[in-house]
């Protein structure tokens, strides 16, 4: 008697909190008597979400909570989520399936958490929780499996599609767990804590209920888009959708990024006088007019140019992203693109990757080879090569390996860390005139932490029977 009193409070509750997200989240009409429905409290499906989010997405609430700040607000806005896509689920079995044009309508509710966890990340740096705030905001993507509504979507299936979002997410969470192994136990606990709400936790979920995503009703009413729900009236242009968005998988797989030249012409077409913001240069300005510049420099004065810093003077190109003679993807010149993707890939294709800097590239599929040149904090996830991995004249790149590489070639690189998985422990890494090597390998449990192993990037030569003999210096503190 008193476990069935239970249940019905913790129902009463769960239809409480369904019904506070609902309100002025332009959920279709019907949804609050939907989401408080008895017969709907009492589906296996449903009971199984509440029992996922009872166990991980409260129990990882409660460790943001403990941390506090933006940690703590980032983990909210994935609760909040999580109850957003409760309410779609149960919506989802009364509606007829959505036209393609009408899943941005019906994704609204969730599209508002992601761009608000994606507006977090903005104009923050890595002191301030940046690596846990990119991780909530890129995970929270992969509930918008729930759009699915076939093979001609565009999107991957609902099992493929969570494991897919995890894996960019899981670039970020891997630094959190690495930069806070031996600080802070908490930041660790939250890590972990936010990869069992996905994997295993919803894509367990997703596979025993929704394989082929929601089972929509024959019966039910029908989601209309935006522009014709207000009766063909042009509807106010929404916001640039952010990197976090749910519909901006376009902007993120174009092969023609809208930007370098292309924005210059589209300023000069745009009427403003081009001249406006110039200058006007004064004889005494010139540089023969000026007195305070000598042609002679003083010995010690000049600053030796190291490889390193040539990389910030290349003249930026247009910016790249294409396949060519059906062989080779060329990436170039990616300034701050996060959500570069390439797939449909075989492995008689390379990838060259150069020029780019602060942006993210992630590669599904195998490939024969991969190359990445003269690129600045770049990170490259990818999932198999045939070759070789090769980074050359680089600086800050992070790598992460899902599958498995039979060589790593690191050569004239400052600062490189790779991250292994377990197909690809038996690599063979190769270093060249580079330093600040770091490769992550995963611990024997699943549970267990990665561990960090440092390249030697100094070696002891000695003179012994009639040859030289090479050994990585070793420093011993005392």
């Amino acid at each position: 008697m008193e476990k069935n009193l239970i249940e019905r409070l913790e129902a009463v509750v769960t239809r409480l909190e369904a019904n506070s997200i609902i309100t002025g989240r332009g959920f279709p009409a019907g949804a609050e008597s939907i989401a408080s429905s008895d017969t709907e409290v009492l589906d296996p499906a449903i009971l199984a979400f509440d029992a996922l989010v009872e166990n991980s997405v409260r129990r990882f609430v409660s460790i943001g909570e403990k941390i506090g700040g933006s940690v703590r607000d980032v983990t909210k806005i994935l609760e909040e989520s999580f109850a957003v896509l409760r309410v779609l689920l149960i919506t989802g079995k009364r509606i007829k399936k959505p036209e393609k044009s009408a899943v941005p309508e019906f994704l609204k509710p969730l599209n508002t958490c992601v761009l608000k966890a994606s507006g977090m990340t903005e104009g923050r740096s890595v002191s301030d929780h940046l690596n846990h705030l990119q991780s909530v905001a890129n995970s929270l993507t992969g509930l918008a499996w729930i759009g699915y509504t076939g093979k001609d979507c565009g999107m991957s299936l609902p099992i493929a599609h969570v494991e897919e979002s995890w894996q960019m997410a899981e670039f970020y969470n891997n630094k959190v767990l690495v930069e806070y192994k031996n600080k802070d136990p908490d930041h660790v606990e939250w890590a972990k804590a936010l990869k069992e709400i996905y994997l295993p936790g919803l894509r367990d979920f997703v596979k025993t209920f929704y394989p082929l995503g929601v089972v929509w009703s024959l019966t039910g009413n029908m989601i209309t888009s935006a522009s014709t729900s207000s009766g063909g009236a042009s509807p106010a242009a929404p916001p640039a959708p952010k990197a976090g968005s749910l519909f901006n998988s376009d902007a993120a797989t174009s092969k023609h990024p809208k930007q370098g030249m292309s924005a210059v012409f589209q300023e000069i077409s745009s009427g403003k006088p081009v001249t406006a913001g110039l200058k006007k240069v004064t004889p005494d300005m010139k540089s023969k007019n000026r007195t305070d510049r000598t042609s002679i420099v003083g010995a010690g004065k000049g600053v030796k140019e190291t490889p390193s810093d040539s990389t910030f003077k290349l003249k930026i190109g247009s910016p790249k992203m294409e396949l060519q003679m059906g062989r080779k993807w060329a990436v170039e010149n990616q300034i701050e693109q996060k959500s570069l993707v390439i797939d449909n890939c075989d492995s008689r294709q390379s990838v060259y990757v150069f020029g780019c800097r602060d942006s993210i590239l992630q590669i599904k599929g195998k490939v024969n080879n991969i190359t990445i040149d003269k690129c600045t904090k770049m990170g490259v996830l990818f999932t198999e090569v045939v070759a070789a991995f090769e980074v050359v004249n680089c600086n800050g790149v992070e790598v992460q390996c899902q599958g498995s590489a039979p060589t790593i070639s690191i050569d004239n690189t400052g600062g490189c860390q790779l991250y292994l998985s377990k197909d690809s422990m038996n690599v063979s890494i190769t270093t060249s005139k580079s330093n600040e090597t770091n490769v992550m390998v995963p611990g024997s449990g699943p549970q267990d932490d990665w561990v960090e192993h440092a390249l030697p990037q100094q070696f002891v030569h000695t003179f012994k029977e009639g040859r030289f003999a090479t050994t990585p210096l070793s420093h011993s503190g005392g």
